[in-house]
């Protein structure tokens, strides 16, 4: 499955754009997609160190237009939450080399919601 598969939409609410603050992100996503494909996509789409993946599934609800009823579709929600302060990863190597791991992350994503 390709990255923009698996990301189908951001999920914009009140609750959701509350939790903009603390990095985390909530989006609908493929119900087959798993936590890990969730993490990879979110990563090379917007460029961000994703720390925990959160998922639900969200039931069908029942509808009705007059006499006719129905049943809206399920769908699966992801909330991602990001590193909002990435910084450089120190480790020791063999040999006791201690060596640093400086990739450029964002603190943000820019394309969700104009934030």
């Amino acid at each position: 499955m390709n990255a923009e598969d698996i990301i189908i939409a951001p999920v914009i609410t009140e609750k959701s754009n509350d939790e903009l603050q603390a990095g985390k992100y909530t989006f609908k996503v493929n119900k087959k997609a798993t936590k890990i494909d969730i993490k990879n996509a979110v990563e090379k789409l917007f460029e961000v160190k994703v720390l925990n993946v959160n998922t639900i599934s969200v039931k069908g609800k029942e509808k009705r237009m007059g006499k006719t009823s129905g049943k809206t579709s399920s769908w699966k929600k992801a909330i991602v939450t990001i590193d909002t302060n990435p910084s450089e990863k120190t480790y020791l190597a063999k040999g006791g080399k201690e060596v640093k791991v400086s990739k450029k992350y964002k603190d943000s994503i820019e394309h969700f919601m104009g934030a």
